[in-house]
């Protein structure tokens, strides 16, 4: 189990052990995937927002690798967006910090038991079955995230697109809305977390 607030991680451990063996409480991303490599779990548990490289980051590597543990995220990020990233790096489950902890447990035997399983709250925003798709933007929203995150101005962004500054802004709006972000250095950050800029 990795998750870098300690109060957290002995939560965790109580509400589990009578029923499984925590093998290792680690505080980091680069710690978890050294504790990967040496216990080939059965399942890991890991927070998203983490020291060194974040969850996602150390799904996506193990994954690269050719491992397939089941791997849960329990987090406070209830942003749909971000547990559908999560889903298709390879995630089996989502659970979010504020459910009951007995969400979480459903979730560790129901992944355990080769299923997937997101927080209820949350699986109303995923299409059914296994399929799960980031809240789609337009090709011209897409064009004009990539420029915001080279660093140009909304006036810079309209020049090389022919369009209107209102429609720039209009479209950063809409991102920020789908994303669930604030500012356009969220936006950046947020669509550098989900792999939209590239």
């Amino acid at each position: 189990m990795a998750d870098d607030h300690r109060i957290v991680a002995e939560g965790i451990k109580r509400l589990l052990e009578d029923d499984f063996d925590l093998l290792e409480i680690v505080v980091d991303g680069p710690a978890l995937i050294n504790a990967i490599h040496r216990h080939s779990p059965d399942l890991v548990i890991s927070d998203i927002t983490m020291p060194g490289c974040n969850g996602l980051e150390v799904l996506k590597q193990i994954r690269a690798e050719g491992s397939s543990v089941p791997f849960i995220f329990l987090t406070m990020h209830i942003e749909p967006a971000l547990a559908v990233s999560a889903m298709s790096a390879g995630a089996n489950g989502y659970v979010l910090k504020c459910s009951a902890g007995e969400d979480l447990l459903t979730a560790v035997r129901q992944v355990l038991l080769r299923g997937t399983y997101v927080t209820p709250s949350l699986g109303a925003r995923f299409v059914s079955g296994n399929l799960y798709e980031l809240n789609s933007l337009t090709a011209k929203q897409r064009e004009v995230l990539r420029l915001v995150g080279r660093g140009l101005r909304s006036k810079q962004i309209a020049g090389d697109l022919g369009v209107s500054v209102r429609t720039v802004e209009a479209h950063k709006y809409t991102m920020m809305q789908i994303l669930g972000v604030h500012s356009t250095l969220e936006l950046v950050r947020r669509s550098e977390e989900l792999g939209l800029l590239f």
